[in-house]
């Protein structure tokens, strides 16, 4: 889905802020964008890490086009991402403190992350809060992670990735990895986002990584090649 200038909230254009759930001072901040690429499970769940994990300051933003896709893919999910951020912005709100590289922010993810907001990206296009914000992430040297969800990909879309991969981003598709053997939707959300929180230094303990191969599930090695030679 599209997301074109000028959406924003039905809210006002003012930058919500939301009393943190534990005493200590957030030592870390870190913006999370959902735009209108299918998906906006991995930004919820992103958020939901990010909470449990601690010592986080989390900034959202959603585009118009994102708040379509949640009314479809999440039941009252608009309010259950919402409740899960510390700052809620409005995506108009260009004014916003993640608007400017004098706020100290440790980077941005993107998730998921349109063809548009790719291309915005891609092109310094700062035409709202979610490109302006990537692309002061980009300027001052900072982390910036999009989830590009989009398939199959046209010659633009990868031009696209290529562009934003020589400024500094990482392109991370959410990809499944069928080797942690997933029992359903959550496991698979769970692996991207978790390896999203590796680029941040988190490292969460419950993430099922790779360790080799067993000895009971290893690959047998291929017979060799046998080529026949005619007389």
């Amino acid at each position: 889905m599209d997301e074109g200038e000028g959406f924003g909230h039905e809210r006002s254009d003012e930058s919500t802020r939301r009393k943190r759930r534990r005493g200590s001072p957030p030592v870390k901040r870190v913006v999370v964008a959902i735009t209108g690429a299918t998906g906006s499970v991995y930004g919820q769940r992103l958020l939901e890490m990010l909470r449990e994990q601690g010592g986080w300051e989390t900034h959202l933003v959603m585009s118009q086009a994102a708040l379509l896709n949640i009314r479809e893919e999440i039941p009252d999910g608009r309010r259950l991402i919402e409740a899960a951020a510390d700052v809620v912005h409005n995506v108009r709100n260009v004014g916003a403190s993640i608007a400017s590289g004098s706020f100290l922010c440790d980077g941005m993810v993107i998730a998921p992350c349109s063809m548009r907001t790719l291309a915005a990206v891609a092109h310094g296009l700062s035409d709202n809060l979610i490109t302006r914000a990537a692309d002061v992430m980009l300027k001052e040297r900072r982390k910036l992670v999009l989830m590009t969800r989009e398939t199959p990909l046209n010659l633009a879309h990868l031009r696209n990735m290529t562009a934003c991969t020589e400024m500094g981003a990482v392109i991370f598709p959410p990809v499944p990895a069928f080797y942690a053997r997933p029992t359903g939707l959550q496991d698979i959300v769970d692996h991207s986002c978790t390896r999203v929180l590796d680029h941040f230094d988190i490292h969460r303990s419950a993430a099922v990584r790779w360790q080799g191969l067993s000895t009971e599930g290893a690959v047998a090695e291929p017979a060799p090649l046998k080529i026949e030679r005619q007389a």
